[in-house]
């Protein structure tokens, strides 16, 4: 009979694709109860980042340490980053939002603690829309463009986005042209 890890192994496993973070919920997930969690937050294991998620301190901080921690402050697991910070994520527009845009699906409904840094919006993705981008879910260029025509963000930026995301390879020619067709319909109505 093979032992079972220890529950800081397995949670270190679950943090290794998430920048060091941690959801409860996967803890639960992991069969490691609220107590044990509690445990390791008391010893200096793990640290308490937001409402529901840890981090081990020992992962180096990084720079887009934040957006991973937005996408799993949602505990919602198809959230993504998406709109102006999808964008600025793909660095194909010099938008800079002040708050980071997350997209979950349309039927979620939630109160967070700790929210305020935060634009959540509600649509249903399909698989092409979303991918990841430094190991975090994050719509398409594509996606994040469209998202953006329909939100209201400058006109400037979206144009080009859209250049720079046909010149880094993002977009395809005739995905550049129905954007650049749908930005325009956009100051026409």
């Amino acid at each position: 009979m093979t032992p079972r890890p220890m529950a800081r192994d397995e949670l270190r496993d679950i943090a290794t694709t998430q920048h060091g973070f941690v959801t409860a919920q996967q803890a639960t997930e992991a069969g490691i109860g609220k107590h044990t969690l509690q445990m390791l937050v008391h010893r200096g294991t793990l640290e308490h980042a937001a409402h529901g998620v840890y981090r081990f301190p020992q992962y180096p901080v990084g720079e887009h340490d934040q957006l991973m921690l937005a996408v799993l402050w949602t505990r919602v697991p198809e959230a993504a980053l998406s709109h102006e910070t999808a964008l600025d994520a793909y660095g194909i527009s010099d938008v800079n939002p002040n708050r980071i845009h997350l997209t979950v699906g349309k039927k979620r409904r939630f109160r967070r603690a700790g929210g305020r840094d935060y634009v959540v919006h509600y649509e249903d993705l399909g698989q092409k829309q979303a991918g990841w981008w430094q190991e975090i879910p994050t719509v398409t260029p594509a996606t994040a463009i469209e998202q953006c025509i329909a939100y209201g963000t400058p006109t400037h930026l979206l144009r080009q986005a859209i250049e720079r995301g046909h010149a880094q390879g993002y977009l395809k020619t005739a995905g550049r042209d129905a954007l650049t067709e749908a930005l325009e319909a956009r100051h026409d109505q």
